[in-house]
């Protein structure tokens, strides 16, 4: 089992970058987790934004971010990080981290962490 915590959202205006954190705690070792990152906007579902393999070796994106956000992971430290340029109002949601060690569904949530971008 893992613990996630999310850290680093906010306030920014149109075009402006923000970095999402999520440490992971837990003894099964981290390195176990394909992770992701979801985010759910107001009235919405929540959806997939982008996961990265367990050695960092590959990355996936669902196309709205494409070219403007980047996972990635620190294996040693236990976080996985999402770096959002060019952010634009459509980007305004909760992102959540997740982590998984089957195929299937993301089996561990945290808590979310608000992005909001001011046009």
């Amino acid at each position: 089992q893992v613990q996630l915590v999310e850290s680093g959202g906010g306030l920014v205006q149109a075009g402006g970058s923000l970095r999402l954190s999520c440490a992971a705690s837990g003894r099964t070792p981290f390195t176990s987790y394909r992770m992701g990152w979801f985010r759910q906007a107001p009235g919405k579902e929540r959806g997939f934004v982008a996961t990265i393999s367990r050695s960092a070796t590959n990355a996936v994106y669902v196309d709205s971010v494409k070219g403007r956000f980047t996972i990635s992971r620190d294996n040693a430290k236990k976080m996985v990080f999402l770096q959002m340029n060019d952010l634009k109002p459509e980007d305004t949601a909760v992102y959540y981290c997740a982590a998984k060690d089957t195929y299937g569904a993301y089996q561990y949530w945290g808590q979310g962490t608000q992005v909001t971008v001011s046009s």
